[in-house]
């Protein structure tokens, strides 16, 4: 499959070592790309709910497949995020073409850009509100009894139902929340001159622009990959917001993928690294 060469591409949310994220999808997208740029714009391992008996081999073909772009000579920009602020200790870490960052600012074709994951703005983190609670292991319990109703919906040839999306629509302080979130973004990204602001962290792909008295930008979040399947693109000066289900991808037989040797040991160095860095 030919692969379609991208100025910049960004992903975020997509938790590997829990049961909703969808690793083969990530895997077949990536796959699809040659990035000269890929940002990681945070949770991309979920620290918080990591344990090493749960890591299936789709999850460490993302690892591999990230670091072969690494080598191959895409630049890697890992932004932290709340679910694996751990790794926040290694901030400003760089190795060749890898490195870790809490947040960023890129100049794209003149425009500055300003990435960070987000959870920066969220008190619930601290409070124990609905999304701090929706984002542990409810949100995973509820993404696992979410796919086996589906299974059923596929069965009897009906639409798939999505529990988590139906629940956030439904709250009033879910919804002001996401509004909230990229109001003050926004607001924030106006005041000091970015042209851009790119989030992750509440799982809402959007790209939208948002005016205030003062001025103007473009808000974009790149979603994640438990729900939405989603991810940003730059390239030729533009943005697009691209969902997985209407890529029309070939699937990657993860049964027949093989992990090198050398890819095999430092990934899993990395388990290993994240289970001490966990505990802490």
């Amino acid at each position: 499959m030919r692969k379609r060469v991208v100025e910049l591409a960004v992903i975020s949310d997509v938790h590997l070592g829990t049961f909703g994220c969808h690793a083969k999808e990530l895997l077949n997208y990536l796959d699809s790309i040659s990035p000269k740029t890929l940002i990681l714009n945070g949770d991309i391992i979920d620290i918080w709910q990591f344990r090493k008996r749960y890591f299936p081999k789709s999850h460490l073909a993302v690892i591999q497949k990230i670091i072969d772009l690494s080598t191959k000579g895409t630049k890697v920009i890992y932004i932290t995020g709340n679910h694996d602020e751990m790794l926040r200790k290694f901030s400003d870490m760089t190795m060749g073409n890898f490195s870790v960052v809490d947040k960023l600012v890129m100049d794209l074709d003149g425009k500055k850009a300003w990435f960070f994951h987000g959870d920066v703005f969220d008190a619930s983190i601290q409070n124990a509100k609905w999304l701090a609670k929706l984002g542990g292991w409810g949100y995973d319990l509820l993404i696992l009894i979410n796919r086996f109703i589906n299974w059923f919906l596929i069965k009897l040839g009906r639409e798939k139902f999505s529990l988590s999306k139906k629940i956030k629509n439904s709250v009033k302080k879910a919804v002001k929340y996401i509004q909230d979130f990229e109001v003050t973004a926004s607001d924030l990204a106006i005041d000091n001159n970015y042209k851009y602001v790119v989030c992750g962290h509440i799982h809402q792909p959007q790209m939208i622009r948002k005016t205030n008295k003062v001025g103007t930008t473009l808000y974009l979040n790149s979603g994640d990959w438990i729900e939405n399947l989603s991810a940003l693109e730059y390239n030729d000066k533009r943005w697009n917001l691209l969902l997985y289900n209407d890529l029309n991808l070939e699937n990657i037989d993860t049964k027949q993928l093989m992990i090198s040797k050398k890819n095999s040991l430092e990934i899993t160095q990395l388990l290993t690294a994240i289970t001490i860095v966990k505990k802490s």
